[in-house]
């Protein structure tokens, strides 16, 4: 990060989640909407998804982040953290494409809810047949 910005931000979309990350040098403070982290994300693979690419590109507590996130499931809300904390990580160094792009956390995951169709009683379940 050059002297005339003082914090990165980027925007990350899981599902229905939505992630907006403030990434600042710091010493690896992470609130979520007003939180701490590991409040906020009380299970060790939540915690995981979010810190993924920060342990890829081996830049483990040095960003304090700042993270405000809506909509979706924590597991939707996780995901969309870890791709806006990716793209902010490329932002602060264009050589950490390198890193991250092969274990996808700069690909947007494009796997959404099925809707429900009418009819039946879920997007796939059918009411049971009967012949007679």
């Amino acid at each position: 990060m050059s002297a005339a910005t003082k914090s990165l931000s980027a925007t990350g979309r899981r599902k229905n989640a939505t992630a907006r990350v403030r990434m600042s040098e710091g010493s690896g403070t992470i609130t979520i909407n007003g939180r701490p982290f590991d409040e906020y994300f009380a299970t060790l693979p939540l915690q995981n998804a979010v810190l993924a690419p920060f342990q890829q590109a081996k830049l483990l507590n040095r960003f304090d982040l700042d993270v405000t996130t809506k909509g979706g499931g924590l597991h939707g809300q996780a995901g969309a953290i870890r791709l806006a904390v990716a793209r902010a990580l490329t932002m602060f160094d264009g050589e950490l494409r390198q890193e991250l792009k092969p274990q996808g956390y700069l690909r947007r995951d494009p796997r959404m809810k099925e809707r429900k169709k009418p009819g039946q009683p879920g997007a796939r379940k059918r009411f049971q047949f009967s012949k007679r």
